[in-house]
């Protein structure tokens, strides 16, 4: 967007740009930026909490105001609320524990998988009834088939064809990867809880059978001979914080 903010400004149009990356901005010296210090992904901060984004993009519309230049780069003071921990926070999911396949063996995981699955379904299902949202749905395939597509790349070739016809299956896999992650931490959230997106994070990465599979599928396709699966399935899967 910073890039993009120089060619708009060539055509008479004032931009400002909220960037979760300061050294990119760094880089590419847009005309107006603010810098904010969230996660990835959350530019405003704080899902649920219009005072606090409205005080972040106030913030970036006041560099609008600013005569300086020709490069402004201001970061936002303010740390997120969602960073603090909730004390006394339980997940809403709990999971007796579905034993991890100790070996790379798909249909074991598979079997882990769907058992997981069967615990944490009923309780998404109840907090999706409640909230009426969710983002779970960016895979454009079934919940029967996650686990299945998913631990074909534990070993072997790829799927051929993939299931979803627009993409090749490591691109499907990493967006059904994406819908896990989602129906996992909308499920370990009561609908009136707000724990810090770390306390949800550390739920879901380190006691699920879902976050191990995933790990080993990152694992797996590191070691593919498919550049493409390597990329995809090293760099897109897992955070780095959390490989």
């Amino acid at each position: 967007m910073s890039a993009l903010g120089h060619l708009i400004e060539q055509r008479g149009i004032a931009t400002t740009v909220i960037g979760l990356v300061r050294v990119h901005m760094e880089k590419i010296r847009g005309p107006r930026g603010l810098w904010v210090p969230f996660e990835l992904g959350r530019p405003l901060g704080e899902p649920e909490d219009p005072a606090f984004q409205r005080r972040v993009l106030v913030a970036a519309l006041r560099l609008l105001e600013r005569g300086d230049g020709p490069a402004i780069l201001e970061d936002y003071p303010e740390a997120a609320p969602g960073r603090q921990d909730a004390a006394g926070w339980t997940p809403a999911v709990t999971l007796p524990g579905v034993p991890a396949p100790g070996a790379a063996s798909a249909v074991d995981w598979t079997h882990a998988l769907k058992a997981e699955l069967a615990q944490v379904l009923p309780v998404w299902e109840a907090a999706y009834a409640v909230r009426g949202r969710t983002t779970v749905g960016v895979g454009r395939l079934p919940l029967a088939a996650w686990p299945s597509l998913v631990c074909a790349f534990l070993g072997g070739p790829p799927p051929d064809p993939s299931p979803v016809p627009d993409l090749r299956a490591i691109q499907a896999v990493r967006y059904v990867v994406d819908d896990l992650k989602a129906l996992y931490t909308e499920a370990v959230v009561k609908p009136d809880d707000r724990p810090s997106s770390r306390q949800v994070l550390d739920w879901f990465w380190d006691r699920t059978v879902a976050a191990s599979l995933i790990r080993a599928v990152r694992k797996a396709c590191l070691a593919s001979p498919d550049k493409v699966v390597a990329v995809v399935g090293g760099n897109q899967l897992v955070p780095s914080a959390r490989v």
